[in-house]
């Protein structure tokens, strides 16, 4: 059998309100509980709420000795992978694989805003991914990236400014190597709210109910894994697991084996990053063990990502995202980040379902 006829093209989406609606619907089947977190601060274009949904499957919260999580959305537009993913976690009913007394919690669409208005961003421009951390306790520098701000944000785009912006960011390139540029831009920055990878200066909406969800779904358990659901970075279809170092990253070593890398260690795709989502976690550390890792899945080359993300950036500031240039950066930002084909689904979701089991498995043991 050709490995796409086993993934149901229908448990991936168009867009946000479909993959709402589609996992609500499989969560409904399975006899999952469900519950959903409206953003009041911004709407879908038709005037639709968004939302984020959780469906649980399994002990009670505060009855459960312990709890997979799996996320998807932190980066908004990349929401499409993991909505498939956990709309098949639902219909192949993934809980049935977890030891006895662990429950199954799935957040859907973290970021909707993100999903819905095909950015990587929330509505107020903060990257989630960088915006967990004690805002109270001040932000870390990122000179690398104030270096080249404006060469990523020119309010001209079609014309010299754009041209000699690109030619700058050539020859950063060739001094200094594409990592390095990576590493510039998506770090994470707190002084440019206009620019990329803004981590924010307040936790978000979105971060907020992050941790609200954590406390409802997890306080009071023993152990919990958490997988986070990404895409834009490596090769086409392929899987990287990310765990920032620390005890979980010993964890998920021992549960996930040599696939796992991390940033610190400089073995990864992904720059080293500060307010992940992992974070989120802290106000139940002293209490459960927490094992979190991100499923980064290869869609373009990694410098088409970024110029998406500058191209989205300038039509969010200085363009009109419902004109015909407009709808072009959509959609090239939406390639970005869903390879919207079988075969890739298919490839994603072989990862999502084995890393699921091994999950399982570190859990029971």
């Amino acid at each position: 059998m050709n490995l796409s006829e086993s993934v149901p093209d229908s448990w991936f989406s168009a867009d946000y309100a479909e993959a709402r609606a589609k996992f609500r619907a499989a969560a409904e089947r399975a006899g999952a509980a469900l519950s959903a977190y409206r953003n009041p601060d911004t709407r879908q274009a038709d005037g639709g709420d968004l939302t984020t949904d959780v469906a649980r499957l399994g002990p009670a919260p505060g009855a459960a000795a312990k709890v997979l999580i799996a996320s998807s959305g932190t980066h908004g537009v990349e929401g499409f992978c993991g909505s498939g993913c956990q709309v098949g976690m639902l219909e192949t009913g993934a809980h049935r694989l977890l030891p006895a007394g662990c429950a199954l919690v799935l957040v859907h669409a973290i970021n909707p805003y993100g999903f819905a208005w095909l950015r990587r961003v929330t509505e107020d421009n903060i990257d989630l991914n960088r915006n967990n951390l004690d805002h109270g306790a001040g932000h870390p520098a990122n000179p690398k990236y104030a270096g080249i701000h404006d060469l990523l944000t020119p309010r001209d785009w079609h014309g010299p400014g754009r041209e000699a912006a690109d030619t700058a960011i050539a020859a950063y390139i060739k001094e200094h190597g594409l990592f390095a540029f990576q590493e510039a831009v998506s770090g994470g920055q707190y002084d440019y709210p206009d620019g990329l990878f803004y981590g924010g200066r307040a936790l978000s909406w979105s971060a907020r109910t992050w941790r609200e969800i954590i406390e409802a779904h997890c306080r009071g358990a023993g152990r919990a894994a958490h997988l986070d659901f990404h895409t834009g970075l490596g090769d086409y279809g392929a899987c990287e697991i990310i765990s920032v170092e620390g005890a979980g990253a010993e964890r998920a070593r021992l549960w996930y084996g040599d696939e796992v890398k991390s940033p610190e260690k400089n073995d990864s795709l992904s720059a080293v990053v500060t307010g992940s989502m992992e974070n989120g976690f802290d106000g139940i550390a002293q209490e459960t063990e927490v094992t979190t890792v991100a499923l980064e899945y290869g869609t373009r080359p990694l410098y088409d990502v970024l110029e998406a993300l500058r191209a989205d950036n300038w039509v969010h500031l200085h363009g009109d995202p419902a004109s015909e240039e407009g709808k072009a950066i959509k959609r090239q930002i939406r390639d970005a980040f869903y390879g919207d084909e079988p075969e890739w689904k298919a490839t994603i979701w072989a990862t999502a379902d084995r890393v699921v089991r091994q999950a399982a498995a570190g859990l029971a043991g």
